[in-house]
């Protein structure tokens, strides 16, 4: 049952950056269709994470939750909107993986 609340998790983060990419493209474009999209997006990614506290901590449900999304975030933005990140906010997920994996390990 464990490994429900991780893929739960892994799926709304996923469902989550995909709702930051429609609400980038519509500060981008002004269109409001986009941000009525962004918002359905979100709702269902968060959908997905409430459901997972059935079978995870909230706390940690949550914060692996928006790690997971921070990572996606960060590859999306390098690859597709070609931004960068400095030393000090990679040292900053690096240190968000650290928390989720000290989290997961702390059984």
């Amino acid at each position: 049952m464990e490994n429900i609340g991780l893929i739960l998790i892994f799926i709304g983060g996923a469902v989550l950056t995909v709702g930051d990419v429609v609400m980038k493209k519509w500060v981008q474009n002004d269109n409001l269709y986009l941000y009525v999209l962004g918002l359905a997006i979100y709702m269902v990614g968060l959908n997905f994470l409430a459901y997972s506290f059935k079978f995870k901590n909230i706390a940690v449900a949550s914060m692996i939750f928006v790690i997971f999304n921070v990572m996606t975030l960060t590859a999306v933005s390098w690859l597709y909107f070609k931004e960068g990140l400095s030393a000090m906010q990679i040292g900053g997920i690096l240190l968000g993986i650290a928390a989720v994996a000290m989290l997961e390990l702390s059984k």
